[in-house]
């Protein structure tokens, strides 16, 4: 009987794409991979262990699979990812159910691991985070019509916020013909809706100092057949005007930016070791709309940042009123050990900073308010994501819209739409952020 091996993945799309990778070397050994742990001989918990509230997920995470353990519903418990890379020490001390780890540097070695935890030891595998495999098989869970293509891994970018550098590892591009060959796999697969990641995708390829560029690598894969191309994340002061043509030019590549600006304000972004000043920023989102007239911009925000003034606050406030970005994330600032931002003098209070987020919270959902309502009696495409039963609709997404982050389209069809097909949709109301609408024939 062979023994069975669940996953489970928490945090990013670029966690997902690692925790594929591992059911794919498990499946290749001859493992039955499933999703569900009960029942399962060996769970593995792929964690995220960026900020505190992921860290509290995946603790909460590891709790529960104790429970099925202690229930003799489940063999051996793996625990993976950010947390394990963050703190090993700390979770075999503290954590008795977890049974082994895996750093970020040893994914390929799951199946030695799980090999190693049923023949009754505590495999602790960390390998190089600067030196990683990144191309191989993958067990791909997203929807048959979407995948996520990780071009690169780690980040070279220091911000002061940010652990992530000494979780994953410098900047490593991957090659070219290797991503290639897996997106020309995805696009045979059937798969419409390609998403580009990495911490930073456009810094793509600088690393090889070969003329490899993220504008030579979208060329490329346009010339696939996916139907919607999108780009997750883009970091501002590396957005080159030869990227801009590219994005603009290539209908495939959806008009729909993540940009992470985190703050406006020039003290505040120097101290926070960007790159980018409030002036860049300005000029950049007056060129991709100029370039693009439609484009919808997501960003990332950080509020509470060590020394933030009320001023500096308020100039945010002001900033995000006059650019109307369609899409973006308000974060308390998280304190992380290990970052240089963790030890700044000036703490704010974190009850000023949840205020803030929530005032920031509330600008901005008038803002996609507007733009919903901008969007009505207009006909737009839809990708449809299968019938809503609970709404008794179809539900699916515009190109203004990315997977498990933004709102979604709720419409009605006379017909059978099956999940995946493009469909035109005329949008006749907004409810609670998202659309309302009916097929287009």
């Amino acid at each position: 009987m062979s023994l069975k091996v669940a996953f489970i993945s928490l945090g990013c799309a670029k966690n997902l794409v690692n925790t594929e990778q591992m059911m794919a070397l498990c499946r290749d050994a001859g493992f039955i991979v499933t999703g569900e742990p009960e029942g399962a001989d060996v769970a593995v918990l792929n964690t995220c262990g960026f900020i505190d509230a992921a860290k509290s997920e995946a603790i909460q995470n590891i709790l529960e699979l104790g429970q099925l353990k202690d229930e003799g519903k489940l063999g051996k418990l793996l625990v993976a990812g950010c947390l394990s890379q963050r703190y090993p020490e700390d979770i075999l001390a503290e954590l008795p159910e977890v049974d082994g780890i895996l750093g970020t540097g040893s994914y390929t070695d799951v199946v030695q691991a799980v090999e190693s935890l049923l023949e009754g030891d505590q495999p602790t595998f960390f390998g190089d985070i600067h030196s990683t495999i990144e191309d191989g098989a993958r067990m791909v869970t997203t929807p048959p019509y979407t995948a996520y293509l990780k071009i690169a891994e780690g980040c070279s970018n220091g911000c002061a916020f940010c652990i992530i550098p000494k979780l994953r590892g410098r900047y490593r591009s991957r090659d070219m013909d290797s991503l290639l060959a897996e997106a020309k796999g995805l696009a045979d697969a059937g798969v419409k809706e390609l998403i580009v990641i990495a911490q930073d995708i456009t810094r793509y390829g600088w690393d090889k100092k070969d003329g490899t560029s993220l504008a030579g690598l979208l060329a490329e894969l346009c010339r696939l057949p996916f139907h919607w191309i999108r780009l997750h994340y883009l970091y501002p002061e590396a957005v080159t005007d030869e990227l801009i043509e590219v994005i603009a030019s290539q209908p495939k590549i959806l008009h729909y930016l993540d940009i992470p600006i985190q703050h406006c304000n020039d003290r505040v972004l120097k101290a926070m070791n960007r790159r980018s000043t409030k002036a860049d920023i300005e000029t950049l989102f007056d060129k991709l709309r100029q370039a693009m007239p439609d484009v919808v911009i997501r960003t990332s925000i950080i509020c509470g940042f060590p020394g933030e003034t009320e001023e500096e606050y308020e100039e945010l406030c002001e900033f995000l009123r006059e650019q109307r970005l369609q899409r973006a994330g308000v974060f308390r600032f998280s304190p992380e050990e290990g970052t240089k931002a963790a030890e700044m003098d000036e703490q704010v209070d974190e009850a000023v900073a949840e205020r803030r987020v929530e005032l920031l919270v509330e600008l901005q959902s008038r803002v996609m308010d507007e733009f919903n309502e901008e969007r009505l009696g207009c006909v737009m495409e839809v990708l449809c994501e299968g019938f809503d039963s609970q709404m008794g609709c179809y539900a699916g997404r515009t190109y203004a819209d990315s997977v498990d982050i933004d709102g979604r389209v709720y419409f009605t069809a006379a017909g059978l739409i099956p999940a995946g097909e493009f469909v035109n949709v005329r949008i006749t109301g907004t409810e609670d952020g998202e659309l309302t609408g009916e097929i287009e024939d």
